[in-house]
């Protein structure tokens, strides 16, 4: 009985030190990593989520990923999202951005074991912030539906909208 206790606490603590350091792993090339919560999971189409960045490392080079959580009440099997990027001395980029939501047998994409799916979706890769100072990347949801040219102004179903920087590897 004893060596059984043993061994559990043995294989807890094991288990516990390979959590510990897959998470500090990930982290230690992480340069931002933010989340805004969508009120009642409803975005309006005129809400632009916004995240500023200070960069002072004008050499490295980053990837940029939208990070997005759904629920099941989200209805599509894509999702469109306008992302920018406006630059210290206020150059700006916008791109039009589409990423499938499901797969083809509806089943939503993503990671998570509740109603809740949490995906990483690329935006840009090996970018660098080439002038020193405060970056603002800003994300709005694009969708519509068929013959609706207004599109939709409330989408249901995203929890929250994320922004993830990771130095690139």
């Amino acid at each position: 009985m004893q060596l059984k206790k043993i061994k559990s606490i043995l294989y807890n603590t094991t288990l516990l030190l390979i959590v510990i350091f897959s998470m500090t792993s990930c982290t230690k090339n992480m340069v931002f990593n933010q989340y805004k919560n969508i009120e009642q999971a409803k975005w309006h189409k005129d809400s632009i989520i916004k995240f500023k960045i200070n960069s002072i490392d004008t050499i490295s080079k980053n990837n940029i990923y939208v990070n997005l959580r759904n629920n099941k009440d989200y209805e599509f099997s894509n999702l469109f999202l306008i992302v920018g990027i406006k630059f210290p001395n206020n150059y700006h980029i916008v791109d039009t951005l589409e990423y499938e939501m499901t797969n083809p047998e509806g089943n939503f994409l993503g990671t998570g074991i509740s109603d809740i799916k949490e995906n990483k979706l690329e935006y840009k890769t090996f970018v660098t912030f080439p002038i020193t100072g405060d970056y603002e990347i800003h994300i709005q949801h694009a969708m519509r539906k068929t013959s609706n040219i207004d599109g939709i102004i409330y989408l249901k179903g995203i929890t929250d909208v994320g922004l993830q920087i990771e130095k690139a590897k």
